[in-house]
């Protein structure tokens, strides 16, 4: 492989100039191709002309917020052709925000992104964000579908379906969901989860694993149609996905 070919695609998307510059300029430092765009609408158009890897979206934008960005980007892939449509459904983003609440991580994480990174922040811890989310979604998949009563999961396609339905995941729920099935019938623990779905060089806050299993049940696992519940909380010690009984 070419030692200057960049290490993967970005797009920083932040309407304050200084920022957006810093940070475009430190990632390529860093190794990365990286494209900006200062608003929500200038972001949707360089996902579909730039097609990166990553966003390092801002929350706080001119014309609607970062939370509005994802949501568009995963509804909006419907209307183009298959392989754009799987591109932006899998597109993984990182929120920058300056509100370090409980309630705006949520909100974040539940529009469908990956991380969260609060300003001010480093550009070390930053990157080293960057590249585990990469190393998790970006890497070769396995091949075979994994099935656990009627819940299915195509890595490959990158499709999951409960009862036959399709439920939509953003890039983490889905590793998520995968590392939970791949193990079926056992306990894993949230620092097991957090260094195999996560993957962080560093030192991960354990809620965020809860946060995540939560959404999830929410997505696969929420009862309708009278499915049972496949996913547990074994407390004290983490979560498994159990097949059925009877």
């Amino acid at each position: 492989m070419d030692a200057s070919a960049p290490e993967a695609s970005l797009l920083v998307v932040d309407d304050e100039p200084n920022i957006r510059e810093l940070l475009s300029a430190s990632l390529r430092f860093a190794g990365f191709k990286v494209a900006s765009a200062a608003s929500g609408n200038e972001a949707l158009a360089a996902v579909a002309k730039e097609r990166p890897d990553l966003v390092v979206l801002d929350v706080m934008l001119p014309d609607m917020d970062g939370f509005a960005v994802v949501r568009r980007l995963r509804e909006e892939s419907g209307a183009y052709g298959r392989s754009v449509a799987a591109a932006r459904d899998r597109l993984p983003v990182i929120f920058l925000t300056a509100k370090d609440g409980v309630e705006d991580k949520v909100s974040g994480l539940t529009a469908g992104g990956d991380d969260y990174v609060t300003k001010p922040f480093s550009l070390e811890e930053l990157i080293a964000r960057i590249r585990a989310i990469l190393r998790r979604t970006g890497g070769p998949e396995e091949d075979g579908t994994l099935v656990v009563g009627d819940l299915e999961l195509d890595p490959v396609g990158h499709q999951v379906l409960r009862g036959g339905r399709p439920v939509s995941l953003s890039p983490t729920e889905f590793k998520l969901l995968e590392y939970l099935m791949a193990n079926a019938g056992r306990v894993m623990s949230k620092p097991q989860i957090l260094d195999h779905v996560w993957a962080y060089d560093f030192g991960g806050d354990l809620s965020i694993v809860e946060s995540y299993i939560s959404y999830l049940r929410r997505k696969v696992d929420s009862g309708e149609g009278g499915a049972p519940k496949l996913i547990h909380t074994v407390r004290g010690i983490g979560y498994v996905l159990r097949k059925p009984q009877g």
